[in-house]
Order: structure tokens, then sequence, then C-alpha cells
């Protein structure tokens, strides 16, 4: 693995875009949105595409149809969350107010010696901080709400704790594991160093910039939050409680403001949060056999014919999510459903597979 760089430099050196494919016609793409809709099995489903700035959303599912069209509920995003972490780091970097460097021991506990390689914050949301999915006693304190809320068992003050406890195995940024518990820490290491709660940081400097007006970081009305549902696509499962792991995955929100969200990605221009948004497309690590793997600040990057496109999936215990967008043919997808994970679940390939081949 290609060591990350310490934060995105300039976005200068973002890939050439090559000039955007034609727009295919609304009712082939209406019939494809359909087809994915059926073979992601679920309660309800919202596939929501946004080319050039045309949107086109399909709403389906094998549940009853709720009071509120499924396209204006508000759906559980999980580890998509992750990709509006990144971009308030970006933010708060290229704002002067963090550099990304900072040690995190030392932003939850000041004066706390933290050695000679410490984890720092671009460590924590590039995956590369050493850390496990999950702090060790996890699993013993979720286990009683595990088919209901296990995150709710595990508040901050523990998750901060189990981190200045834990001994990474490994350097900091030497390899790459894929860590809740990473981010989770990060969310509360910016607050701690900022002196501002993680949520209000995020309502300041990505929610309210980009104008998401239906993203929410609770459950705040069961008449317009999706109902998740267990695996057995019938079951309802209550509103999912991130506990102490908010940055790693609180966010719910519309199809539109995901749109919206993804949209800000495809064309940074004349957005408050434009440089931060260029930044979040840099590569910044490389792994795997040739360095196939690519990752930026926020998204997994992965090569198609015409360019890259970035992505970030997510899930809790009764919904799921697909973000993604390609700059090549000025493509976004966001892709939600309300039944939990199981096994060869084809709600994640079949979104994927959508946007790749659009």
């Amino acid at each position: 693995m290609t060591a990350p760089r310490p934060w995105p430099g300039d976005p200068a050196d973002d890939e050439h875009v090559p000039p955007a494919a034609a727009t295919p016609a609304e009712g082939d793409l209406r019939a494809r949105l359909a087809a994915a809709a059926d073979a992601s099995d679920a309660p309800d489903v919202v596939l929501a595409v946004s080319r050039h700035g045309r949107r086109t959303l399909h709403s389906g599912g094998t549940g009853t149809p709720p009071d509120v069209p499924r396209e204006d509920l508000r759906y559980e995003i999980g580890s998509a969350t992750k990709t509006f972490t990144g971009l308030l780091l970006a933010r708060l970097v290229r704002r002067g107010a963090l550099t990304g460097g900072e040690a995190a021991a030392s932003c939850l506990d000041p004066g706390r010696p933290v050695g000679s390689a410490p984890v720092t914050l671009a460590h924590l949301m590039t995956h590369t901080a050493g850390l496990p999915g999950l702090p060790r006693d996890f699993v013993p304190r979720a286990l009683p709400a595990w088919r209901t809320n296990p995150y709710a068992r595990y508040p901050a003050d523990r998750v901060t704790d189990a981190f200045l406890r834990h001994r990474p195995r490994h350097r900091p940024g030497t390899r790459w594991h894929y860590s809740n518990f990473g981010v989770a820490v990060l969310g509360h290491a910016v607050a701690a160093a900022t002196g501002t709660p993680w949520q209000d940081l995020l309502t300041e400097h990505v929610l309210r910039p980009l104008g998401l007006s239906g993203t929410a970081l609770e459950a705040e009305d069961p008449k317009t939050d999706a109902t998740g549902h267990r695996k057995d696509g019938r079951t309802p499962v209550p509103p999912f409680d991130a506990g102490g792991f908010q940055a790693a995955g609180a966010v719910r929100a519309t199809p539109h403001d995901l749109l919206t969200f993804l949209e800000a990605h495809l064309d940074p221009a004349g957005s408050p949060a434009a440089g931060a948004l260029r930044a979040v497309r840099v590569p910044v690590l490389r792994r795997g056999p040739d360095h196939r793997h690519v990752h930026t600040m926020a998204w997994f990057r992965h090569p198609t014919d015409g360019g890259p496109m970035y992505f970030h999936s997510g899930a809790t215990p009764g919904q799921q999510a697909f973000l993604g967008f390609r700059p090549d043919t000025g493509t976004a997808l966001a892709a939600v459903c309300t039944r939990r994970f199981r096994a060869r679940d084809p709600f994640v390939a079949t979104a994927y597979a959508f946007l790749a081949e659009t």
C-alpha cells in the first residue's frame, strides 16, 4: 500500500474529465430503474438518478406503499455517512481550522504523550490508523440488541476510551483496514479539537451550505422517516441509533437531498464548499495488487471505460444505501432500500452495476 498523503493537496491534480456522453432516452432510463428496483427485493426502494442536472426517480418495493411518497421519506444511509464526514473534514482543513495531521489522542486528551508515530485525523479518515473495524468489546455489549440497535449500546465516552486504551498492531499509515471505529473516533476528535459537537459542525459546514434541508442525524418523525425491516423483508425494526458512532453512520436523508449532495460533487463550481468538494475526489492512497484499489478521503474510486467512478455504500439493521457519481458521464445515483443486508443481497450489486454501466 502506498502511504496516504498527510492530506490532499491542490485539487488541480484531479483526473482529466472527458466530455459527457449523450443522455439516454427517458423511457429507457425509467425501464432500467424499474428493473433495478425489482431486482433489489425490498419493501421500499428508491433509485434516484441525475444526468447533467436532470433528475429521474423511481420508487417501488414489495411492501405496502407508505402514506408519504417513498421518494419524500428520509432513509438511513449507514456507512455512506462517511462521505459527509470526509467532506466536513476537508472543509475544516481548507478553512485552516485543522490540518489533518493532528494526533487524535491529543485532541481527545490534551497533554497526553502520543509517541513518535501517533494516529492522526488523516489516518482515521483514510482507514489507515491500525484500528479494527469495531472496538474489542463491542460485540459483547451489543449482542442483546444485535437485531435492532446494537450501536446504541456503545456510547461516545466508551468509543473514545476504547481508542485511548488501544495499542495498534501496525504503524499508523502503513496498512489499510476499513474501520467504523476509526471514523467514529475521528468525529469525537474533530469535535474536541474545535470545541463544537460533530453534528453542529456537519450542519454548519456541509448540510446548510449545500441546502440539505431534508437531511437529519437522528429519527425525527415516523411519518417522514422510512421504516427499516429485518432480513425477512416483513418485520419492522426501530429507527437506527448510532450511539457513539455518529460520524460513521448517523446520516439519514431524502433521495432528493442525496442527489443534491452528489450533484455538488459533480459540479462544485459556485458552491461555498467548492474547494473541499474537489479535494475529496483526489486519490490519497492506493493498495492491493498493482495498486488497483484507489481511495480518496471520502470515497472508493473504481475505473470505468470512460473514467473514474466514486461510490460508497452503507447499511443499518434495517436499511441499505448506495451513493455514487461519475464525472465522465455527469451521472449521480442515490439508491436506498428498507431491508437489512443478507447473504448474497442483490441491492448494492444492482446499484453499482447500474452506475458502472450508465
